[in-house]
């Protein structure tokens, strides 16, 4: 896939004559490739660079069809001219047909990790996913900061970089801090949640080494926060699935599994906890009413157990 495509490119480079417009009516039906395409990537480079450069730019800003503004895309992205940030990071906010390739071209700029953290924080769905993917090969400490608050956005996609997301914004040393923010904390619930759920997508607590510390450490913090119903759900969920799990799929030992799944049940059970786990309960909302009924009387959730149908 992509040899026909290259092969357009390197007739057109070939003719000083050709114009970008004759370009993009030449690739029209051949299905340019969204993602990094090796054979493209070629005949980019075969291209001599200054206007290999001009076409990319004029098919991106210029182009009508979508595989058009795709070829553009792959034409700028094996390139490294940091002038090219803003046109390349406008288009890849239409992330789900030109984020991977917007990603890629922006990974391989100097200045393109500001780039991608502007897009990661303005797409959703499988375009952020591209991007994520790309930012989280950066280390720089911007980025960083971003990712311990921000990397995980709520949806089911963040399965497949939650791994990198925590590994690369030192999640495990920033929840030792003697105090951490909201963000933080509330990240912290978001990755360990979508790691417990996670199949077939990628990291799990199973595959996360410090899977017993953060979820210790998540519990610290939050016993010393005012108890809400998001919080008294999220410590519910995370208590089922320590109580569900073999310690082995929690990177825990069996005393360090039975040691959280006690803490975490004691902290539910506290009374403003308890409170505010059944002030919170929402009769109407029927994830209240599933984990209610899923859960409540083998976890032994006073807050909710008057809610579990009979």
């Amino acid at each position: 896939m992509g040899s026909d495509v290259a092969a357009a490119l390197d007739a057109h480079f070939a003719d000083p004559t050709a114009t970008p417009a004759e370009l993009a009516e030449a690739v029209l039906d051949l299905g340019v490739p969204i993602h990094h395409n090796p054979h493209i990537a070629a005949a980019a480079l075969r291209g001599k660079r200054k206007r290999v450069r001009r076409t990319g730019r004029w098919l991106v800003r210029h182009g009508t069809r979508l595989d058009a503004v795709v070829l553009g895309l792959a034409l700028l992205a094996e390139d490294h001219d940091d002038r090219d940030i803003p046109l390349i990071q406008t288009i890849g906010l239409l992330s789900t047909s030109f984020g991977p390739l917007a990603a890629h071209a922006l990974r391989r700029r100097p200045g393109g990790g500001a780039a991608l953290l502007w897009l990661a924080a303005r797409t959703t769905g499988w375009g952020r996913v591209y991007v994520m993917e790309a930012l989280c090969a950066h280390a720089a400490t911007a980025v960083r900061e971003w990712l311990l608050r921000h990397g995980l956005d709520g949806n089911y996609l963040d399965g497949y970089y939650v791994g990198p997301v925590a590994t690369v914004s030192y999640l495990a040393e920033a929840i030792r801090a003697d105090e951490v923010d909201d963000e933080i904390l509330g990240q912290t619930a978001r990755v360990l949640l979508t790691m417990a759920g996670n199949h077939g997508m990628g990291a799990t607590l199973a595959n996360y080494p410090p899977a017993p510390t953060v979820l210790g450490e998540y519990l610290r913090h939050l016993s010393g926060r005012p108890p809400t119903m998001p919080r008294y759900l999220s410590l519910a969920r995370l208590a089922d699935h320590l109580d569900r799990s073999a310690p082995t799929e929690l990177s825990c030992t069996p005393a360090q599994r039975d040691r959280l799944l006690a803490d975490y049940l004691a902290l539910l059970d506290r009374d403003d906890w308890a409170a505010a786990g059944r002030a919170g309960f929402d009769p109407a909302n029927e994830y209240h009413v599933w984990f209610a009924n899923d859960a409540a009387t083998r976890l032994g959730l006073r807050a909710l157990a008057g809610f579990a149908a009979g």
